[in-house]
């Protein structure tokens, strides 16, 4: 499953390193289209989450994994086909729902094949294999642009096709599996596949794991922070020299890489779990109080901050990862991880659509007192994502045969 992250993260990779080129010289789209047509997309895809996520559990995860990866693979094909905005929006709406079908099927299908107490650091490895496959797609999308030749543009998107099918073969070749109650225990879990029926409620009726998402959207908002706020507070702002933004990123690429799983270990239950995103939220203030800082610092001090900062925001991406998916693991029905993972999608997305609009105009239009609302919003998330947790605990605990009791408070 580590082989099959790095080369499904090439493809991707690959692709998206070239799309803004693609659309434009290529296609013929303004930037302006580019970007109303992913917003488009995101939108539907944010309507469909559960539903999608419901369909998985009908399917079968691992069905849903297989089918959505081949979709995948024949939409990036697709954009040697359009020529115009509708086409591109056409395509962009299919594909965007096809990879939220997949994902939602995918990471079910994950939490299911592990033994609890292994689940979390099987996933880091994945993050961290995934991290050096984008890697190697951007250099080798890079190689592309720099020749400068439309050809190699176009044949980028064929590059993507011909991997994500050979990603997709490798999907077919992993064991289907039954989520049962031997899985949450750290039991190994049976080799079939079973086709999962609706049950009586939906998951939309756990409140405590709809708001538990939420709250970690907000934490996992380091993101718009990473590759957004902090290279244009470092343009903007400080006398940094800008190719310290080459360093700084791939700072966080080595760390994605190496540290993730150091950073997973021992994340097994909620409680651990809810630790690490403690953990991933004192990373978070503490890299808005040092950038901030860097207003009114010169020279190699303002440089060495703003590595700082971009540190201990890459160690909010990797302890909040870890809690992430033990949170979503724990606190979800097994004989409904497609649906929960619908919620869980939507929820994040209401944690974090607001953030990159919300966050540059605080750092950029207020400076350290933007900084300070920032870090108050994240540590506002991190203490109230305990009693949703804990609620969502209880709720399966009621409602779900099988389902352990909630744990007392971390």
């Amino acid at each position: 499953m580590s082989y099959q992250s790095v080369l499904s993260a090439f493809g991707e990779g690959a692709f998206l390193t070239g799309s803004a080129v693609f659309f434009t010289q290529i296609v013929g789209l303004s930037a302006s289209q580019v970007g109303l047509g992913l917003t488009i997309a995101g939108i539907a895809t944010f309507l469909a989450a559960v539903p999608l996520g419901k369909l998985a559990d009908t399917v079968g995860t691992r069905r849903t994994w297989i089918l959505g990866a081949l979709a995948q693979a024949l939409l990036f094909a697709a954009w040697l086909l359009i020529g115009n905005f509708a086409g591109y929006v056409a395509v962009t709406i299919v594909l965007e729902l096809a990879q939220a079908w997949m994902r939602a099927g995918r990471n079910a299908y994950r939490f299911d094949v592990f033994p609890r107490d292994a689940r979390v650091r099987s996933l880091a490895y994945m993050r961290a294999s995934r991290n050096v496959g984008y890697t190697l797609g951007a250099l080798a999308s890079g190689l592309a642009l720099a020749a400068d030749n439309d050809t190699l543009v176009r044949v980028v998107p064929l590059l993507t096709a011909a991997v994500l099918l050979v990603n997709t073969v490798l999907v077919t070749r992993l064991p289907p599996v039954t989520p049962s109650s031997a899985a949450r225990s750290g039991a190994e879990p049976a080799i079939q596949e079973v086709v999962k029926g609706p049950g009586k409620r939906s998951a939309l009726h756990n409140r405590g794991f709809l708001l538990a998402s939420v709250f970690d959207g907000v934490l996992g908002t380091h993101g718009v922070l990473l590759n957004t706020v902090i290279p244009l507070w470092l343009v903007e702002r400080t006398d940094a020299p800008r190719v310290l933004l080459a360093w700084l990123f791939g700072t966080n690429t080595l760390m994605a890489v190496f540290l993730q799983v150091s950073a997973a270990r021992g994340v097994d239950d909620t409680t651990s779990s809810l630790r690490a995103e403690r953990r991933g939220a004192a990373c978070f203030v503490l890299s808005c109080i040092v950038v901030a800082v860097t207003h009114d610092t010169v020279g190699w001090l303002t440089i060495a901050l703003v590595w700082l900062g971009h540190v201990t925001v890459t160690g909010t991406e990797l302890f909040q990862s870890a809690g992430q998916w033990g949170l979503q693991a724990e606190l979800s029905d097994p004989a409904r991880r497609g649906e929960y993972q619908g919620v869980a999608q939507l929820g994040y997305t209401l944690g974090t659509v607001w953030a990159p609009a919300a966050y540059t105009f605080w750092a950029m239009n207020w400076g350290p007192c933007g900084w300070l609302v920032i870090a108050v919003i994240v540590v506002v998330a991190a203490v109230a994502i305990h009693p949703a947790a804990r609620s969502a605990e209880r709720y399966l605990a009621e409602h779900v045969e099988g389902a352990e009791p909630a744990q007392a408070p971390a």
